[in-house]
């Protein structure tokens, strides 16, 4: 045994040895500057070419290709580096990476053993304490004159000694910069300066109530997101009255976070996307373009991939027009045609989702077309509405040139399972807003409808007088409408920069395409009726039609100074429920709301379907629809209330005598759905008469 251990020692000394060795020889690379970048421009930027790498490095005359070779042979001597020879490109290896971690730690170290302050930045490194980094940045970030940028440094600088501590943040930095420019009544300064982001609290908070969280991580970061773009657009993009009357509730900014970044509603001919073809410029990573298509297979796969990418740059509906003409020449085999669209819905129903609720994918049939057509995109869509427990793509169907009782049939039982059908004549998105372009110069339209007023708001501080109400309504409306303004020239900035690439493509970055600004009225009946005090008679009813022609008679005026389609609407929004939320606590719950049961203001108009067979084109309600119709130039959103217990000849009934009434509705009814195995084919309220299971959503 005793033999054995005296062999084996000089072995261990020879490996010690040799150890010992390669350490010096590692640390003896660390001990240049250059090597260290070259590991860090590797570990960073990954795999790079000789000449990427010898650029990256600073090492760009020929003078120096010499002293760049000497240092990288060096660090492929000890494998910090490693050469593909294939690709002929260098990286980092797992021994240069923990090497970097090292050099880091010691220089970061040898700060704190110095006794000096460092400051802990934002881009996660240590670094001595400068007080020059702190005018450049008052100067850079706040345009600061570099005078009074150098005497708030002094103070700030003068404060932090005080405080005797060798920890800092830039965060901590940043706080006592923001509190002396205030205390030197510097506030707008402070204001470009201020650090956007959520208290820590804040963010425990998200973390421990996940519940509120959807699509797992991703939904976390997106909610994260969300919140810091909606603070910077309160804070330092929209003007103080516009901010401020968002926030007091006299209007709302539905979606502020991406409100400057996508527009709401986006028109769209895929027909003409298709077959031009969409160049993304590697923009997505998995789609770089999407080529003209010819067969079936093609077309089908290509409808998915733009349903799914378009979804990403608009936050509320994309509606798609084209279909029947896209489909024209492959009407040779109906029944393939029905499989592949359904597969193709299926597949793109994973929109992208910028509210609550994911972004709405429309599917525009012009009734009085190839019939065969349409009823297979019908069929189609019924099989995927079967297939899917919440469907994510709706039909609009255009009836001003065709007869819905051809495809009442199967729209009803659609209806009946809960697919989402809109009934309109002309172009018209599923939340009532109007295509306002008449003359579109490309396949793309868009529209920007995310302002609503509130009307009860104006009226309960109007004191009953009506002139008053709607002088109020058009001072609050000029700089709404100035903040849209802005809000599309920050979109079209973006999308020039590459944020929307399939705007950008197809808009030639914006310059070729047409924008239409909507702001929507809210509560306009509790308004007039409940507030200002008006009967719901004739004259009551006047002064209703008086209060949207004067915002109608606004927008145009500010339209044609603005040089864009200027319109307005009353359709949903969930501004409705904050806005009523808000005046109750101000003004007392339900003192202006119509019915005790809301707790939201009226939107549009709601029919009941089981009352729909006794009205008449003179009825009271109609004529409002039709009156409200033509005045509102931005969309006009009609429910029809169907009853969760009708049948599918009910609603067949309902949806043919509603089209005999007015130009747009959309039918709304309540499905039971299992929350287990997904059954939705037929109403129930306690139990899944599939499964038995008591889970119903």
């Amino acid at each position: 045994m005793e033999l054995d251990e005296e062999l084996e020692e000089p072995k261990r000394s020879g490996i010690l040895q040799s150890t010992s060795k390669r350490v010096r020889m590692i640390f003896s690379v660390m001990a240049s500057p250059n090597r260290i970048d070259i590991l860090r421009i590797l570990n960073s930027k990954g795999p790079l070419t000789y000449s990427e790498l010898k650029s990256l490095a600073g090492f760009k005359s020929k003078k120096e290709s010499g002293k760049f070779a000497y240092h990288l042979r060096k660090l492929l001597r000890q494998s910090l580096v490693a050469l593909n020879k294939s690709e002929r490109r260098y990286t980092i290896t797992n021994l240069g990476k923990l090497v970097l971690s090292l050099a880091r730690q010691i220089e970061e170290r040898s700060i704190i053993e110095s006794g000096k302050m460092y400051v802990r930045t934002s881009h996660e490194s240590i670094e001595e304490f400068n007080s020059h980094k702190i005018i450049q940045s008052l100067v850079r970030e706040g345009s600061l004159p570099l005078e009074l940028a150098q005497k708030i440094t002094e103070e700030v600088e003068n404060r932090i000694y005080k405080y005797q501590t060798t920890y800092l943040t830039g965060s901590l930095i940043r706080e006592m910069v923001n509190s002396v420019l205030l205390e030197h009544g510097h506030e707008e300064y402070r204001n470009k300066l201020a650090r956007l982001g959520l208290p820590v609290y804040d963010v425990q908070e998200m973390l421990t109530n996940l519940d509120n969280v959807d699509n797992g991580a991703e939904g976390l970061l997106f909610n994260t997101g969300q919140k810091v773009f909606a603070e910077h657009l309160l804070t330092n993009v929209l003007p103080k009255d516009v901010a401020d009357s968002h926030l007091s509730g006299d209007m709302h900014i539905s979606n502020p976070g991406i409100w400057s970044m996508i527009p709401d509603t986006i028109f769209v001919n895929v027909k003409e996307l298709i077959e031009d073809g969409v160049i993304l410029g590697g923009k997505y990573l998995d789609v770089s373009r999407i080529t003209s298509s010819k067969t079936l297979d093609d077309v089908t796969s290509s409808l998915s991939i733009i349903i799914s990418l378009l979804s990403k740059e608009a936050s509320q509906e994309i509606v798609l027009d084209g279909l029947i003409p896209l489909f024209t020449k492959h009407a040779k085999n109906i029944p393939e045609l029905e499989q592949k669209l359904t597969d193709a819905f299926s597949t793109a129903s994973t929109t992208s989702k910028y509210n609550r609720k994911s972004t709405d994918v429309s599917i525009r049939l012009q009734l009085g077309s190839d019939l065969k057509i349409v009823n297979a995109i019908i069929n189609a869509y019924k099989n995927y509405t079967k297939i899917t427990p919440i469907p994510k793509i709706g039909l609009i169907v255009d009836f001003d040139k065709g007869k819905i009782s051809d495809v009442s049939d199967a729209l009803s039982e659609i209806i009946a399972i809960g697919g989402k059908v809109m009934f309109a004549k002309g172009e018209v998105s599923s939340y009532g807003i109007t295509n306002g372009t008449t003359k579109n110069s490309g396949p793309l339209a868009i529209t920007l409808q995310s302002v609503s007023i509130n009307l009860p708001r104006l009226a309960f501080e109007s004191n009953k007088d009506e002139t008053y109400f709607r002088a109020r309504l058009a001072l609050l409306m000029k700089p709404a409408l100035s903040s849209m303004a802005l809000r599309k020239k920050d979109i079209s900035d973006l999308t020039r920069r590459g944020l929307n690439p399939i705007l950008a493509k197809n808009t030639q970055y914006m310059q070729r395409s047409s924008v239409s600004l909507i702001v929507n009225l809210v509560g306009l009946k509790e308004s007039v009726f409940n507030i200002l005090g008006f009967q719901d008679n004739k004259e009551g009813r006047d002064v209703l039609n008086k209060v949207i022609e004067t915002a109608v008679d606004v927008a145009t005026k500010k339209g044609k100074e603005l040089g864009d389609t200027v319109a307005i609407s009353m359709i949903e929004t969930e501004g409705s429920s904050r806005f009523a939320n808000l005046d109750g606590e101000k003004y007392g719950k339900n003192s202006a709301l119509n019915s005790m049961d809301s707790d939201s203001y009226s939107q549009g108009i709601v029919l009941k379907a089981s009352e729909i067979s006794d009205y008449t084109t003179k009825s009271e309600i109609i004529t409002e629809c039709t009156r409200l119709s033509k005045l509102l130039n931005g969309g006009l959103l009609v429910k029809l209330d169907i009853d969760q217990n009708a049948t599918q000849a009910d609603i067949k009934k309902s949806i043919e005598k509603a089209a005999e009434l007015t130009s747009s509705f959309k039918p709304v009814k309540k499905v039971s759905l299992c929350g287990e195995c997904g059954f939705k084919d037929e109403p129930f309220v306690d139990k899944c008469p599939k499964c038995k299971s008591s889970y119903v959503i």
